[in-house]
């Protein structure tokens, strides 16, 4: 059983500022994977609640997996269930999620099995027992697990507001106390079982602790009932996942020869053609792309147009508050061997001017071309991406629990296979290989 040490002291409902944070919650060390988790041709199951049933973090993993690792062939479920505690998915992983035959699965929980409150070691011991029981279901299944910590709250929720208005504990600070002790568990077990972990909670909190001092209540990373996350805190979410697979980032490298005019580029790319600094590529790995032009794909996406970067509800926000470009989306132009001080860099429609030092050093296009040629066909994909785990919603929700499945629950799965499957083609046939061009010129 993992120790839970909790120090009561917070008398008022903001976060720590100022303070040293570890000090304070005193969160475990996470363990790191020894390297990558994810095999060729996984199927990966993500669960959790109903943070998870918004499918935004599970729609951002698996645009991740399909577009910018494509050489592992990952196809991927989501099993979100709206209010579910740990023992309420155990009761229900045979039937809803064990019958796919998953080879690796997430999980989050541990929001509701804290109540909103305080921390109780009669629900910490209920939340381990239950955790370690679903731990030990996917494993004796021949499935990998990455165990997901819960995230942070910034705010009293409002299913929680009349309790704490008697309750002087009842504050922010001592929820999240409670919730980093959870996340200890899970730590705990992921240790114990030899398993991945997702550390979702440390990110939020300190990133949530740094935003109330520049933005006060104007930024509202968990969302604004303190905690369901818009895109940013879905996007620190998923990073914390895809880190925790053990993923190294290298979407590829271009790497030119100013003086040859020559371009060699990486696995996943070929040159078609060059001419004039101008450099025809077509690439089967995109980057992966944080806003899409207005009218392409799922309109719930961000727009370009309109993506405000310092807005909780930007990907790109998400990304400025953990490494999430540098440590997975490294799309690398190199330029050496030029004579100019500065070159223009156009890529696409887009051009932007670099120093020879910088193209020396290597620029992230991922990074400095937010809206760029793969911009459209990644909508493509997230749209379809999105379309299949709608589905996966009503599959499992609905059709699972209709008066059919009550009398055929094997009929039940098979005809609703038979309209999920189209949806998965739709995302196979959107992801095809984009032709861009690149060029770096003098100034």
């Amino acid at each position: 059983m993992v120790v839970v040490e909790i120090c009561f002291c917070a008398k008022a409902d903001n976060p720590v500022s100022g303070q040293d944070l570890a000090a304070l919650y005193k969160p475990l060390p996470a363990p790191q994977p020894a390297g990558l988790i994810l095999k060729k041709h996984a199927r990966l199951a993500i669960c959790g609640d109903s943070i998870t049933e918004q499918k935004m973090y599970s729609r951002l993993i698996e645009d991740y997996l399909t577009m910018c690792v494509p050489q592992l062939d990952v196809t991927v479920r989501q099993f979100g269930w709206s209010g579910e505690q740990a023992f309420q998915f155990l009761g229900r992983m045979t039937n809803d999620c064990l019958r796919f035959h998953p080879t690796i699965a997430t999980t989050c929980y541990g929001m509701n099995d804290f109540a909103y409150q305080p921390y109780q070691d009669w629900l910490g011991m209920r939340y381990q027992t239950n955790m370690d029981a679903i731990v030990q279901s996917f494993k004796a299944h021949g499935a990998r697990v990455i165990v997901g910590s819960p995230g942070c709250i910034c705010k009293i929720p409002f299913w929680a507001a009349a309790r704490a208005q008697t309750n002087v504990n009842e504050t922010v600070q001592n929820m999240d106390l409670s919730l980093c002790a959870f996340r200890n568990i899970d730590v705990g077990i992921a240790r114990e079982e030899g398993v991945g972990f997702a550390d979702v909670f440390w990110p939020l909190l300190t990133a949530f602790t740094e935003l109330q001092s520049e933005y006060g209540t104007n930024y509202n990373l968990c969302g604004p009932d303190g905690v369901h996350p818009h895109w940013a805190g879905h996007t620190i979410m998923t990073y914390a996942f895809l880190k925790a697979m053990g993923l190294n980032g290298d979407i590829g490298t271009f790497t030119v020869d100013l003086g040859r005019n020559k371009m060699k580029v990486s696995k996943g790319h070929r040159i078609i053609s060059a001419a004039s600094g101008a450099f025809q590529i077509e690439s089967s790995r995109y980057p992966f792309c944080a806003c899409v032009p207005a009218a392409a794909g799922d309109a719930s996406y961000p727009n370009c147009e309109t993506d405000d970067p310092n807005s909780d509800n930007s990907i790109r926000s998400g990304m400025s508050l953990v490494p999430f470009n540098q440590d997975l989306n490294r799309l690398l132009l190199v330029a050496k061997n030029g004579t100019a001080t500065s070159y223009k860099v156009t890529w696409g429609d887009r051009s932007k001017s670099f120093s020879a030092a910088q193209l020396a050093a290597g620029i992230n296009l991922a990074v400095e071309f937010p809206q760029n040629p793969f911009s459209t066909a990644f909508a493509r994909v997230d749209a379809a991406v999105a379309a299949k785990q709608a589905f996966e919603t009503k599959q499992i929700k609905e059709l699972f629990r209709s008066a059919a499945a009550q009398t055929n629950m094997e009929a039940v799965a098979d005809d609703s296979e038979r309209t999920r499957q189209p949806l998965a083609d739709a995302i196979k046939t959107a992801f095809v290989p984009v032709t861009h061009t690149i060029s770096v010129i003098a100034q």
